[in-house]
Order: C-alpha cells, then sequence, then structure tokens
C-alpha cells in the first residue's frame, strides 16, 4: 500500500501558483461537481448564534432521499472514512484500485493490512477479508457495481463478522446501484452518502453514513457533538426535499455527461465515468492535464497504477468552447516528461 498521502481535485490555488492567472479566469473540472449547483436559500441568523441542535426534519428529509431507514450525518463523508478504521482492531482490508485513495491510505494509517484489487477482481475478495471497500460507481473509474452483486458480498462479509463499506458519493445519477437502503438490515454493511457530488455543494462539507443502528452509535460517539452546523441542516433539508430540481438536474448532468463524452471521442480520447465526469487510462494524461492548465483549465490527474485523467462538466456555453478548442489543439508531442 502506498504511505504517501492520496492528492485531490479541486486545488486549483496549486494550478494558479503554477501557470498564473486569476481564480476567475480558470475554468475547475478537477472535482466533479454539478456546475449547476442547488440554488442557497436565505439562511435564518439565528442559525449561526446558537449550537446546532439536532433537527428531526432534516434527517427525516435524508432518509426520504436516501431511501435509508435511519442516517447519522458527518461533517462530509470524509470524516467518516477517517474515523470507521479506528472502530476496528486491525485487519485485513481489501479496497478495489483505482479509486478513491482516503479510503486504503486511512485504514493502512490505523494498522490494517491493505491490499488493492482491481474492480473486476475485488469481488472475489468478499468472505475472505475483515474490510472490503468499493466506490459505487467508482471515482474516478467510472466502474459500476451491480446492486445484486454488492448485496452478495455484503452476505458473505457479515457470515465473516467483517465489513462491506460502499462509498455512494456518485450515486445519486445512477441510483439503480445504490444500497443504502439495506444497509440498516444487513449486518456490516455500512453505506457513505454525500450531496456534495450532485447538490453541487461541496462546500457544505455534509456527508451522511446507513448502518446497522450499533455502528451508528459507535460512529457518534467517536465523532462527537455539533458536527453538522444548523444552516448547513437548513440548507441541506431543502435540497433533499426539492425533487423536482432532483429531476431537472439529472435530466441536465445526463445531456453534459452525453455532449463531454462525445468531445473527448472526438479527440479519440477515453470517456468513461458517470453523469458528473468522464476520462480513463490515457498514457499521455500528464502532458493533457499541462497543455489544459496553459489554457487556464484544470482538470484532474492520476498516476497510478496507469497514468489517467478526469474532467467534469463544464457550467455554461462560453466554458464548452474553450474545452473544445483546448482538446482539439493538444499535441502531446508539444509536451515533454
Amino acid at each position: 500500500m502506498n504511505s504517501l498521502r492520496p492528492l485531490h481535485g479541486g486545488n486549483l490555488h496549486a494550478a494558479i501558483a503554477t501557470y498564473g492567472g486569476a481564480a476567475g479566469d480558470w475554468i475547475d473540472l478537477s472535482a466533479a461537481l454539478n456546475p449547476r449547483p442547488y440554488p442557497v436559500p436565505t439562511i435564518p441568523p439565528a442559525l449561526w448564534h446558537t449550537l446546532p441542535q439536532p433537527d428531526a426534519g432534516f434527517i427525516a428529509a435524508a432518509c426520504a432521499y436516501y431511501g435509508a431507514a435511519n442516517l447519522l450525518p458527518v461533517a462530509g463523508s470524509q470524516a467518516a472514512i477517517q474515523a470507521l478504521p479506528r472502530l476496528r482492531a486491525p485487519g485485513s482490508v481489501a479496497v478495489a484500485h483505482p479509486s478513491y485513495g482516503e479510503h486504503g491510505w486511512r485504514w493502512a494509517r490505523q494498522g490494517h493490512a491493505v491490499r488493492r484489487h482491481a474492480h473486476a477482481d475485488i469481488g472475489e475478495q468478499a468472505g475472505h477479508v475483515d474490510v472490503l471497500i468499493l466506490c459505487n460507481p467508482d471515482n474516478p473509474s467510472g466502474h459500476a457495481y451491480p446492486a445484486a452483486s454488492v448485496l452478495q458480498w455484503a452476505e458473505k462479509q457479515a457470515a465473516r463478522g467483517g465489513w462491506l463499506l460502499v462509498d455512494e458519493a456518485f450515486a445519486d445519477v445512477c441510483p439503480e446501484l445504490s444500497v443504502t437502503a439495506h444497509a440498516g438490515r444487513r449486518p456490516g454493511l455500512i453505506v457513505l452518502r454525500s450531496p456534495g457530488k450532485f447538490f453541487g455543494l461541496a462546500g457544505l462539507r455534509l456527508g451522511f453514513v446507513a448502518a446497522e443502528a450499533a455502528i451508528l452509535q459507535q460512529l457518534d460517539e467517536e465523532l462527537g457533538p455539533w458536527t453538522i452546523p444548523g444552516a448547513v441542516q437548513h440548507l441541506a433539508t431543502a435540497a433533499l426535499r426539492d425533487g423536482a430540481w432532483q429531476q431537472q438536474a439529472r435530466a441536465d448532468l445526463a445531456a453534459r455527461r452525453a455532449r463531454l463524452a462525445a468531445l473527448l471521442a472526438a479527440q479519440q480520447m477515453p470517456h468513461a465515468g458517470c453523469d458528473l465526469f468522464a476520462g480513463g487510462e490515457y498514457a499521455s494524461a500528464a502532458a493533457l492535464q499541462q497543455h489544459l492548465a496553459t489554457q487556464h483549465i484544470w482538470c484532474r490527474l492520476f498516476t497510478e497504477p496507469q497514468p489517467r485523467f478526469r474532467l467534469g462538466l463544464p457550467a455554461d456555453e462560453p466554458h464548452w468552447q474553450r474545452l473544445a478548442a483546448a482538446l482539439a489543439s493538444f499535441r502531446d508531442k508539444d509536451f515533454t516528461a
């Protein structure tokens, strides 16, 4: 397991430091967020002046949206990713790879023996390790695991007293893959959800954990009180209840993803992903990132196990035109490693 801390998208300041320009000059496609975020409602001023209280309406809205019997809200799913490894004694962990690097890294930091497995092979580890981890759909590959397969793996993990941890951060755009509704009824099945990607509200730092009651209680005790500000609860409740906006957003994202895939295909570039991003394995991924950066367009670069890139969705027509022109002008011979 690589001991280096994973890199992340959304690091536009690093790009500016290297390639210049002001933030307003750049198109940041590195974080794979909905480019048309949920409109922020007015926040009651009192919510900024008091300690956050548990809001039954907030929890009910989240349970209804995610189809879960019970959820624990957390300060971004990252908070759960960091805390969950502390709830088990060191053991064996299998994680799909390439995927969101924080999962394997955090478990390894807590002394667990972490091994990476290709997406096509990860299911073979079910029932043979203490913890099995995957993202569905996967980030950055877009690999999708059928819900029926995931539930079969959950049964095998439960039979040995293990966990199956499923990160569904991108599942809002493909709800047929989700197993959130099963988490409270399946021993050892833990599902992470987040409104950051689909709703375009990464700044909320809000996530949810679905699992059996005993695990949620342990995690709640580990994380402590006052994790979700009242203003965040207020905003999230509105977003989670707004079915009309959600329906329109899914249609909009699907259309944008199709346009991005066609743009990449026209340049003979990979275009795997889900309705929030596209990209894939590409030998010239580093050169492509450098080229786009000279045009003040920031994409996500991955270097292992093979070079790959990931592009989020442009927000408006001028951004689409800039991206199309930059991709069309890319010649990897112009860049040296």
